[in-house]
């Protein structure tokens, strides 16, 4: 097989969709040395990104440049109105003009990594594969904003149209497509994300030692993991902070900060005088997050929708008890022995807390039920029913 992927996020996104292509692009060019996958991306991304593909011989990246071959060492003597431009043009080949590049490459199937496929796939007869990962810009418009709302239902409506078949990488996200288009169910494929099992591992004395000193962590902590947004919802871990049930907590909340921590988490914090027990952490490198983990006392996660939730994963990994919201992907995510409350009870997520801190009734026992749960996550042969997709939709098309 010739497949071709949208690479985009591969050589630009450190996380989230980034990490989802980069793993899987690994996994499938291992499984299938016979086949050829080809990575299309805008331009050469950032190097630290896009070296973590390994290099094999069945692998190879594919960037649109609108300079000629002779003129792209020439960069000096393009003109402003060039330079400006190019950003324009790299998302014209990436959404229509990339698809004279797949047939140009003898691509027999394209898989869209990030919701996307461009227009005139289908013309062309190249089958569309896209992995959906949620569709939270229809079910919760309000977090974005509303020109990004438009411009996304367009590439959706796009997508709908190009797909042959879309992978899900959850029930929830199957059932949001379900619900906001008529895409045929029997052409949704639900295909769990691949999670590791490094966070396993326990870390040495020496380990949390450096990372307790390094980013000053509390003695007793609760943890959430997560980029400190509205829709992360990490003001009602602050809020139950006040409840009795945890007076001597501390709070860590470890991702990149929004305007949403000045706006809404600082002026709460200090009206109620909990400047000294909540910790704020970014710019954390992943070596440094299991050491981080281990050390707390439980892990909440009260984000209002989520497409699947893999940092509750690595939380029961770490051998920590969750506490998240209901309403999205999270029972999903962390089965039926981590706890669940409404994203706008306090009191609730206090005292389930309060049920999961070392020495409550239980605790261990919903640790060692979640850690099986989670083991169909972990390493699930995701190249292998990828693989088998593509075969399928490659000998449909033919």
């Amino acid at each position: 097989m010739n497949i071709g992927f949208d690479a985009k996020r591969i050589v630009r996104n450190a996380t989230g969709l980034g990490s989802y292509s980069r793993t899987l692009i690994n996994s499938l060019t291992a499984a299938d040395a016979d086949t050829r996958f080809i990575l299309y991306a805008p331009d050469e991304g950032r190097d630290d990104l896009r070296q973590q593909i390994v290099e094999r011989p069945n692998v190879k990246f594919s960037f649109f440049s609108s300079q000629k071959p002779e003129a792209r060492s020439q960069k000096s003597f393009l003109s402003p109105i060039s330079f400006l431009l190019s950003p324009l043009k790299r998302s014209l080949w990436r959404s229509r003009g990339i698809v004279n590049d797949l047939q140009r490459d003898g691509v027999q199937l394209y898989h869209g990594l990030s919701g996307e496929l461009p227009t005139g796939l289908r013309k062309a007869g190249i089958p569309g594969i896209v992995t959906i990962h949620d569709l939270i810009f229809l079910r919760h418009p309000e977090y974005y904003n509303p020109i990004d709302v438009f411009l996304y239902r367009r590439k959706f409506r796009t997508t709908l149209r190009e797909a042959q078949r879309i992978v899900a990488i959850s029930e929830c996200t199957k059932r949001d497509i379900l619900a906001f288009s008529d895409f045929p169910e029997d052409r949704i494929d639900v295909i769990y994300q691949s999670c590791g099992t490094r966070f396993r591992q326990t870390a040495t004395d020496e380990e949390r030692a450096e990372v307790r000193d390094l980013y000053q962590l509390p003695e007793r902590f609760i943890l959430s993991v997560g980029t400190i947004e509205p829709r992360k919802n990490a003001l009602l871990a602050v809020q139950a902070l006040l409840n009795p049930a945890l007076s001597n907590i501390h709070l860590v909340l470890l991702g990149r900060q929004t305007k949403y921590v000045s706006k809404t988490l600082q002026p709460f914090i200090h009206k109620n005088q909990l400047t000294n027990r909540v910790h704020l952490l970014s710019g954390v490198p992943n070596q440094h997050l299991p050491a981080i983990y281990q050390q707390a006392l439980c892990f909440v996660y009260p984000s209002r929708y989520e497409g699947f939730g893999i940092p509750i994963i690595e939380a029961i990994q770490s051998r920590l008890p969750v506490v998240a919201a209901t309403g999205s992907c999270l029972e999903e995510a962390g089965g039926p022995d981590s706890l669940y409350v409404h994203p706008d009870d306090a009191d609730a997520l206090a005292q389930a807390v309060s049920r999961s801190l070392p020495g409550a009734e239980g605790r261990e026992e919903r640790i060692e039920r979640s850690l099986q749960y989670i083991q169909r996550f972990e390493n699930n042969d995701i190249a292998q029913q990828m693989l088998t997709l593509y075969q399928r939709c490659i000998n449909i098309d033919n």
